[in-house]
């Protein structure tokens, strides 16, 4: 085995580990894998006879990367923040593939990455590698450029906010789907009492539909409702599914994939709805692990 061939194996050994890494920076799949191939890359050309921790090189080159394409990000986004959703990943509704169990570690669910979004870059790189990858202070601060002091702040602050904001949901499976389909049935029956019933008085949704001008963010039980009420008019074929572990549906139209979505579930209550119908980021999603779809 020449050395070119040792590196790419050991570099499959931490894909798992640098896509999870990537995929918490970024909450795109598609910028995830990006970054990890930009990784291999500099692996690939550099000199690593001093590396003493091949997985912490490679960690710490995934987080430079995924911090410049954070910062691009920011300047060039277009979407309000409100309504922008980050990348779901699809599971059928029977149990998560394997391939996603490193993705979907420590319950990285929608409504998580939604509140990273809101952090600055390196706000947001120094809570994901701290408080879920458990790197210390010393190794994250050359890479934001601050002292170990000030990047504990950063993660601090960042900690702060997800625990502000991120709600804790119910984590028994079989009760979730218990209040999606009584949420689908009270949609389909246009019964707006029953549907303010499983709704949280507080309820937030986000609809991110990109560029076709379906974004929404509206908060409020009977506001969620009406909105219920009105999408329950189209004709869509609903598939079960899992988003990032939770209880899920696919929504087809006319035999295509239309939308995803998800809620956060909260003493039998729903308190966070999310959906995506951005048209071309749905298209770019890999429905393939969902077997047969209506």
């Amino acid at each position: 085995m020449n050395r070119q061939e040792w590196l790419a194996e050991q570099f499959e050994e931490q894909r798992p580990h640098l896509h999870a890494v990537a995929y918490r920076m970024l909450g795109s799949l598609s910028d995830a894998d990006d970054a990890v191939q930009d990784a291999w890359l500099r692996l690939s050309r550099a000199d690593t006879s001093e590396v003493e921790s091949l997985r912490a090189w490679l960690t710490t080159i995934v987080a430079r990367v995924s911090l410049n394409m954070l910062r691009t990000r920011r300047i060039r986004r277009e979407q309000p923040l409100e309504a922008y959703l980050p990348d779901p990943i699809l599971d059928p509704a029977d149990g998560t593939d394997p391939e996603h169990e490193a993705l979907l570690a420590d319950s990285v669910g929608l409504a998580l990455l939604v509140v990273l979004e809101t952090l600055t870059p390196a706000e947001r790189l120094a809570f994901v590698l701290h408080d879920m990858f458990a790197l210390p202070f010393e190794e994250i601060a050359p890479i934001v450029e601050r002292s170990p002091d000030a990047t504990r702040q950063l993660a601090s602050r960042a900690r702060r906010r997800v625990r502000g904001a991120a709600v804790a949901p119910d984590a028994d499976l079989d009760a979730q789907w218990e209040v999606v389909e009584a949420f689908l049935a009270a949609a389909r029956m246009g019964d707006f009492d029953a549907l303010v019933a499983v709704l949280d008085p507080d309820v937030v949704l986000r609809v991110d539909g990109g560029r076709t001008g379906l974004s929404k963010h509206v908060q409020g039980a009977e506001a969620v409702a009406a909105q219920a009420k009105l999408w329950a008019r189209v004709d869509l074929a609903m598939h079960r599914v899992l988003v990032n572990g939770a209880a899920g549906i696919v929504s087809f139209l006319r035999g295509r994939p239309f939308s995803i979505g998800t809620g956060t579930i909260r003493n039998g209550r729903i308190v966070e709805l999310d959906f995506l119908v951005d048209s071309e980021r749905i298209a770019r999603l890999d429905f393939t692990v969902l077997g047969d779809s209506p």
